[in-house]
Parts: C-alpha cells; structure tokens; sequence
C-alpha cells in the first residue's frame, strides 16, 4: 500500500517539490522522476539516463507519485502496486486488441455509434453459449480463490490460469491497456477495479468481473459481488439491491413482444428505489459476441435514451451498478477504477442472455444451482436477506 502524505524530491539533488518530470521515462513508461530545474537535469543526466536501461521493476505503480499525493480520493481505498501484466500461450487465439499498442479493437470502432443488432443463430449461438458457460466455470474459480488476507493480485492469477487452462484469452488482457485479466471492484469502487497487492479484508465487499474470448472468436462476460466475511447490514442490502435490480431488469424481457430496451432501466432503478439505493447512468449493458462490446447499449437508469426493440437470437449483457449514496462516479488517474462520489459502497451484477425464439431470455451464465454466491453466505452467516427500505413507487 502507497504511503499517505507522499512528498516528491528532486532526482538529482533532493530538494523538495520539484517541477520538471524526465520525458523519456514518460515515453518509455518508466516509474516518474522529478528534477527541481532544468539545470539540475542536465547536471545529473549521465547518471540518470541509466535508469532508462534497467530491467522493469517487479512491481508498477498505477499512480505516480504526484497524482497520489494530489488527487482528492472520495473513499478509504487506496491505490497498491500492481504486478506485469500476465502472459497468454501464442497458441490461443486473441482478439483483435490484444497485441495492439493501445489496445485498440477496429472491429469495435468501425461499428461505433450505430449498426444493426446481430441475430445469433447456429454454430456461432452454440459457440456463444459455450463461452458463457466457461466464463462461469472461471468466475466460480475467482470467487473460490478470494478471502480475507488475499490480494486481488492473486485472484488475478488463479482467474488468468483458468481462463488459459480452457483454451481462452482473457477478455480484459490489453483491452485499451488494461493491465490485468480481470476486473476486481472493491467497496466503494464501481467497476473496473485493477487487480492489485490490497490484502481483502474482513467486512470488504469485492465484485469479479470475468470476460473470455474464446477460439471460435466469441466473448463471454458476467459478474458477481461477494462478501469478504460477515458484511454489515448496509453492504448486504446494497449487494442485494444489485441482484433483485439486475433480476427486474431479464424481467421486462420475458415474452413481451416488441419489448424495448430503454425499458429495461425503468425496471431497474424501480427497485433500487426500494432500497434506498442510486443507479450508476456511466456504464452500460452491451451487446456481445464476435465483439467484446456492441450493440445494443443497454442503460440501467430510467427516461433513458437506449436504442432498439429486442427480438430473438438478441445476444445481451445487463449489468446495473447500484450505490449507497448518490449515483455519481468519478474517475481515478489510472483512467479505469470508477469510484463513487461520495465514497460509500458499490455492487454489481451482470449476466449475459440471449432471446430465445418464444421471446424469453435465457440466461448463459447462471450459477450451475441458480443461487447466486451472496445468498449462500448470508446463510452461513445466519442473515436474512435485506427487506425494501422504502415503499415502492407505483
């Protein structure tokens, strides 16, 4: 765990607060260092520029220094080092941003802003189901592999050895550089957590996001909140809300004929009403398939604008991530960990489902007994599950 209260000094000569950051160990993605003058930087050079040759260090930071110090956290996580990004055998096959520089998917940008719903059918169906069903397997690896004293880092790896050990790529691996295999999204973090040295500790709550491509060129996502021993009653009813929202959400798909997805955010924010809980409006579900993230753009929140009437072979994601507090996110300097505003807890769920030809959903990555994780250890911990707070809203 970083430090609180970090001060930064001078490379060269140790004065404190310098100004100046070194640009080549910027361009080469090097830990930051900070001269006080130009003078000094030339000065210190011939030594310096030697850091530009040593081997990368066994563990990164995601923060530099200065954003640490200066950035205004909303909660009590911290940022911890992270270790390399992990590496995938030659022989499976990657998606298209997988050994893109930037990360970039073509295959996603060419269909940005618009393009016709897919219809699965067939083989490629088959091939999405299939992929469903293994990211399963590997998210119960994840959630099996987490608890107290276990860093995220190592669900990391036990998520990227089972995801390997299947044939798969992980989905997360270099997409737009995102350094990890999975995403792991602590407390107050929303989604997009990278998985680092944090020990979990008692009473956290951690949501596992596992997305896999597969050699038949499909993806595969879902996710899960759990508890890292006995929660309080804020974070189980939070963490419920998260599931009965995402259930109302596969609800407004069952049979409806000419049902649309705009409505499937009403459903959602309708019920985390009733628990005294906001809606993250940031993130959305998404279509999936040959592509890690297509149309449709499924929104979780009600009024909203999200575009199109479902209809079979519709391959989909619902996700909702609901929060204690306000709806607000905000940003870390990483530029993947969304965190509340306020700092009070956040949990999600998401399955992927496809609409079946009698227009009901079928969910491909249920849980093998259809009882999702949470609700197993509320049990063991002698808790109900959480009551409505508020009076539904007709």
């Amino acid at each position: 765990m970083i430090k609180e209260n970090i001060q930064l000094t001078c490379w060269g000569c140790g004065a404190e607060d310098p100004k100046m950051q070194c640009p080549v160990c910027k361009k080469l993605g090097l830990p930051p260092s900070f001269f006080c003058t130009q003078e000094c930087f030339k000065k210190n050079w011939a030594r310096h520029k030697l850091e530009h040759t040593k081997p990368p260090p066994a563990t990164i930071d995601t923060m530099n220094p200065y954003q640490y110090q200066n950035y205004k956290f909303s909660g009590p996580l911290r940022p911890a080092k992270i270790t390399p990004k992990r590496t995938v055998p030659a022989s499976i096959r990657r998606p298209d941003y997988a050994d893109d520089p930037e990360g970039r998917s073509e295959s996603e940008e060419r269909e940005r802003g618009g393009g016709k719903i897919p219809r699965w059918k067939g083989d490629d169906l088959v091939a999405i189901k299939r992929v469903a069903k293994l990211c399963r397997e590997i998210l119960d690896c994840g959630v099996k592999a987490a608890g107290v004293g276990v860093t995220t880092d190592e669900v990391d790896r036990v998520v990227h050895e089972a995801t390997i050990e299947r044939g798969l790529y992980p989905s997360p691996l270099n997409y737009y550089t995102f350094p990890k295999s999975c995403c792991t999204s602590v407390n107050e973090v929303i989604c997009h957590g990278i998985p680092d040295a944090r020990p979990l500790e008692e009473g956290d709550i951690l949501n596992i996001d596992i997305s896999s491509y597969s050699a038949d060129g499909m993806h595969g996502d879902l996710n899960e909140t759990i508890f890292i021993g006995k929660p309080d009653e804020d974070s189980a009813r939070v963490v419920h809300c998260a599931y009965e929202s995402m259930m109302a959400g596969f609800a407004t798909v069952d049979g409806i004929a000419g049902a649309m997805y705009k409505h499937v955010g009403d459903a959602i924010e309708a019920v985390a009403d009733t628990y005294g809980c906001g809606v993250v409006r940031a993130y959305t579900g998404h279509g999936i398939g040959d592509k890690f993230h297509t149309v449709p753009n499924v929104a979780h929140y009600r009024n909203n604008k999200s575009i199109g009437v479902m209809a079979p072979g519709h391959v989909f994601t619902i996700e909702p991530m609901v929060n204690l507090g306000t709806w607000h996110d905000q940003l870390w300097p990483d530029n993947w960990t969304s965190t509340t505003k306020d700092g009070k807890r956040s949990a999600q769920f998401e399955h992927t489902c496809v609409i079946n030809d009698d227009g009901k959903p079928e969910i491909l990555t249920d849980w093998e007994d259809g009882i999702p994780t949470y609700q197993k250890q509320l049990k063991e911990f002698g808790m109900e599950l959480p009551k409505p707070i508020n009076p539904k809203k007709e």
